[in-house]
């Protein structure tokens, strides 16, 4: 709940988009004194602008570099990295920056509702799968709640609209985390962590450092991967709540406060009555969709912070079966020729992409585009041996191919010399003669996508555009 005296308080919000224009909105209700500032000057920024200045708010188009006078607070957009001239500036002046999510935790409560405590989520990858799973639970349990954060509704919104809710499933990244000081969430979880974003944190210890931040001050319980020993490092440094308890999930056999897999079934060692020889049925591994291991780990994370939260095992397994994951998250798109089709484009990095081949024994592999930076020699000595061909295209392949060269040399591979859009006709097709039945053609890049889609959304429905064409010929 805000103890802040926002009245007549100047305000700096840096960033317009999907958190910068409530998070000023929000303020100039309380009578902050708010000035916005944003790089872009475009026709968008101008027509936003115009919208907040209607309110008497203050914006200025092409300047987020210098920090207007007088001003008492920075709140910014997540995505603003810290060694931006504003943020040093304020530094300097010894003001303080948060970032939409800390807001959202300050204001939670202030329309005179009761604050819905937080299930948190980060990780390098399935946070959005894993918070949507999350959320589907929880309705399964008849509460109220919604899936919110990262995963693009406004977490100021939430907390400040209308809807009254009995729990929140929140999705946070790592440059939220960062600009989130007092967050304290009732349970939280990190999935897993890999390299990413290093140019935003400097290094992979700052990286690691944000996501843990989700950790400080749970009062419930701290879920960590198992398989991922830096995840439980991190709970181990949290300050957490007296009481609250570090809970484990793994794709083995689960230990005393841990959750697992037994005989194809997900189970609870964790909120039983004897930790040490009671295990609660959840759900069924064939209730997750779809059932990869990697998002059979996610359900497992979903289940653990639900079951802090005091879901019963029976709405556990009801929200994972009405759960439907997002487009181009390992997204089953056609059969053709006993051969399967699967869009997963949103395996933009290494980690991702590792999780995504995993799920599958053999496979024609569809990837490429931009590798921000990343290698790509352990994610292929990893995946060789289920590699029946490769299809290369984008900007970076010659990386992949290199590495593919050195780790797996009797694989075929076809490079395409092209990063316009419809390379991915030329790719499906390619991927189709190197198929047999029984394989799957997977896409999935290990590389963003702006070097020839405007995201990796686009990427996905293009695949599919082309399975479906090649469909139509093979008919």
């Amino acid at each position: 709940m805000s103890t802040v005296d926002w009245q007549g308080k100047h305000v700096t919000v840096a960033g317009l988009g999907v958190s910068g224009i409530p998070a000023a909105r929000a303020l100039h209700e309380r009578g902050a004194i708010v000035t916005v500032v944003n790089d872009g000057d475009d026709e968008r920024a101008r027509a936003q602008a115009a919208e907040l200045e209607a309110l008497g708010i203050t914006v200025r188009l092409g300047d987020g570099a210098t920090l207007p006078p007088s001003t008492e607070l920075v709140v910014t957009a997540p995505g603003w990295q810290p060694d931006k001239p504003l943020f040093l500036a304020a530094a300097e002046a010894g003001v303080d920056i948060w970032g939409d999510v800390e807001l959202a935790w300050r204001l939670r409560g202030d329309n005179g509702r009761k604050a819905a405590p937080w299930l948190a989520v980060t990780g390098t990858n399935g946070k959005t799968t894993t918070v949507r799973m999350l959320a589907s639970i929880l309705e399964a349990a008849g509460l109220r709640t919604a899936a919110v954060g990262n995963i693009g509704v406004s977490l100021l919104d939430a907390v400040l609209g209308e809807q009254e809710y009995d729990v929140l499933a929140v999705e946070l990244s790592s440059y939220q985390l960062h600009w989130a000081p007092s967050l304290r969430a009732h349970s939280a979880a990190v999935l897993n962590l890999a390299p990413d974003h290093l140019d935003w944190h400097g290094s992979m210890e700052a990286y690691a450092a944000d996501k843990g931040r989700v950790y400080e001050g749970n009062t419930v319980a701290c879920v960590y991967n198992a398989a991922d020993p830096a995840t439980e490092e991190l709970v181990r440094e949290a300050d957490v709540e007296e009481g609250c308890r570090a809970i484990g999930f793994t794709l083995g056999t689960p230990g005393p406060s841990q959750l697992g897999v037994v005989d194809g079934i997900l189970v609870d060692r964790a909120f039983v009555a004897n930790r040490q020889k009671q295990a609660q049925e959840l759900a069924e591994v064939s209730d997750v969709n779809p059932p990869a291991p990697h998002n059979i780990a996610n359900a497992l994370a979903a289940a653990a912070l639900a079951r802090a939260f005091g879901v019963e095992p029976a709405a556990v397994r009801d929200g994972l079966r009405a759960f439907r994951p997002d487009a181009h998250r390992i997204e089953h798109v056609a059969d053709i020729g006993e051969v399967a089709y699967v869009d997963d484009s949103k395996a933009t990095n290494t980690h991702a992409t590792e999780a995504s081949l995993a799920a599958y024994d053999s496979i024609v592999w569809i990837a490429g585009g931009l590798a921000k930076g990343a290698t790509f020699d352990e994610l292929v000595t990893g995946a060789a041996k289920r590699l029946r061909g490769v299809v290369l295209m984008g900007a970076d392949r010659a990386l992949i191919r290199e590495a593919l060269t050195r780790h797996a040399p009797e694989v075929p591979v076809v490079d395409l010399d092209r990063t316009d859009t419809g390379a991915m006709s030329e790719a499906v097709e390619h991927a189709a003669r190197l198929a047999r039945p029984g394989d799957t053609v997977l896409l999935a890049p290990a590389c963003a996508s702006m070097d020839m889609f405007t995201n990796y959304n686009k990427r996905g429905e293009a695949f599919a555009d082309a399975v479906r064409a090649h469909a139509e010929k093979s008919a």
